[in-house]
């Protein structure tokens, strides 16, 4: 089911020099310690500022991008520059400078915060004597005035909610600290934020790949009779026992998941009715289900069968179902091109699938990474199949991770020829090279004896 993994150890080696392993748990891969997470989320971090913030900056025209912020209402561009071990007292403030497009961009860091060299600490623990020389205010002032800046960028935004980080009151106090000359000077950064939380470096990818093996072994673990007894155990059951596993992993889970009977035999469920949620013999079920680690985010629609008693497998025709919606996802890979927008791949895509004559395709996928739905194009929604409005014009960029999220919905010949709509969700990337699954993808069902 699953494309060989290289383990944790040769990407960690690569970052770190040499890293220790543990939480070895059955089929799940090695979990990093807290510890062993910050080293290497903060050598990811400094690996992404170095490389990708002068590209982006040069690439969408502002010499200085400003981000400003409170203690306990961090930004969440902020939250992605950051260390993680680390504290954010009071008014966080961020500047960076790029005094020509392609020069190095200066990181400047005007709070209590000690960003462990990922950001200059020019305004240190003296600004907070009792002769107060200067304030936090007057050095953003200071800083501004002596590089006059031409396009100052400020995390306001129409469209995308992650580049909508600065409140309003900061905004006032930023406006009034630097004059009505800059000012004018400001506008919003949501191009910029969008292209450094979307793009992900070579490195990104690779670990993002591991905790996506993670995400995976864990469903996997959840779909097995290791949690599931026919006939005893319910949907909810099957959902504290994800949870728990994911919390007993040290990691956190990316929303509120879900695991539901999604398919189930007509006589069966004339017998325990609609609302029974006992997992039987001969049921489908489904899980929305995914993690927070390393930063990353994942999200997965996977499915089991519950084999009867006289079965060794799956029924053909659900079977089909699965390659009709795996032929969906071909489709959706194949379509994926740079610079076309989110609403334009939603057309490409749906066209193809019926011109191929996949059964009632639908799409709605979303870009996926630093956060769970932003900030690149979003691919169409459940309720929509045309034009997903302001987010359906974001364009395609390469290193962009995206869930190719859709459905097929297909007649089953042995429910008398009800339909099952089959919905499959999966972690993709684009690249130069291609689009590909991380950690492969689903293309037969997991089976509970």
């Amino acid at each position: 089911m699953r494309r060989t993994i290289i383990f944790y150890l040769v990407s960690f080696l690569l970052l770190l020099g040499s890293v220790s392993l543990f939480s070895q748990t059955n089929d799940i891969p090695s979990v990093l310690s807290i510890r062993e997470r910050a080293a290497v989320i903060n050598k990811i971090t400094k690996m992404r500022l170095d490389i990708l913030l002068p590209k982006v900056m040069e690439e969408t025209g502002y010499d200085m991008w400003l981000i400003a912020c409170n203690e306990d209402n961090l930004d969440p561009v902020f939250q992605t520059m950051i260390p993680y071990d680390v504290w954010c007292p009071i008014t966080q403030i961020l500047i960076f400078y790029q005094p020509q497009p392609g020069e190095k961009v200066e990181r400047l860091n005007i709070s209590r915060t000690n960003m462990q060299n990922l950001h200059q600490n020019i305004w240190d623990y003296r600004a907070w004597d009792n002769e107060k020389k200067e304030s936090q205010w007057d050095c953003l002032a200071k800083i501004v005035l002596e590089r006059d800046p031409k396009k100052i960028g400020i995390n306001v935004a129409d469209v995308i909610w992650a580049a909508d980080g600065l409140s309003v009151s900061l905004k006032k106090k930023i406006e009034e600290t630097l004059g009505p000359k800059y000012a004018k000077r400001m506008q919003s950064a949501e191009m910029l934020t969008t292209l450094w939380l979307e793009i992900l470096i070579d490195e990104d990818l690779e670990l993002y790949e591991r905790v996506v093996a993670v995400a995976h072994a864990l469903i996997a673990e959840t779909f097995s009779n290791k949690a599931i007894t026919p006939g005893v155990t319910a949907t909810d059951d099957l959902l504290y026992y994800y949870l728990q596993r994911v919390a007993d992993l040290g990691l956190q889970r990316y929303a509120w998941p879900w695991f539901r009977i999604r398919g189930r035999d007509p006589e069966v469920l004339k017998k325990y009715g609609k609302e029974d949620t006992v997992i039987r013999r001969g049921d489908l079920i489904q899980c929305d289900a995914g993690i927070y680690y390393l930063r990353y985010y994942t999200d997965h629609a996977e499915w089991a069968y519950v084999l009867r008693s006289n079965e060794t497998d799956v029924p053909e025709s659900f079977k089909k179902v699965m390659a009709e919606a795996n032929r969906l996802q071909d489709v959706f890979c194949a379509k994926f091109k740079e610079g076309l927008t989110g609403n334009q791949l939603l057309a490409n895509i749906l066209k193809s699938a019926k011109d191929k004559g996949i059964c009632k395709p639908k799409i709605y996928s979303h870009s996926i990474a630093y956060y769970l739905h932003e900030p690149g194009p979003l691919i169409g929604l459940p309720w929509e199949q045309e034009n997903t409005g302001g987010r359906g014009e974001v364009k395609l960029v390469p290193n962009s991770t995206f869930t190719a999220e859709l459905s097929v919905t297909c007649p089953v010949p042995e429910w008398n020829g009800e339909e099952l709509r089959m919905s499959l969700e999966q972690v993709v990337a684009f690249t130069l090279k291609g689009t590909y699954f991380l950690d492969g993808r689903q293309t037969t069902f997991y089976i509970v004896k």
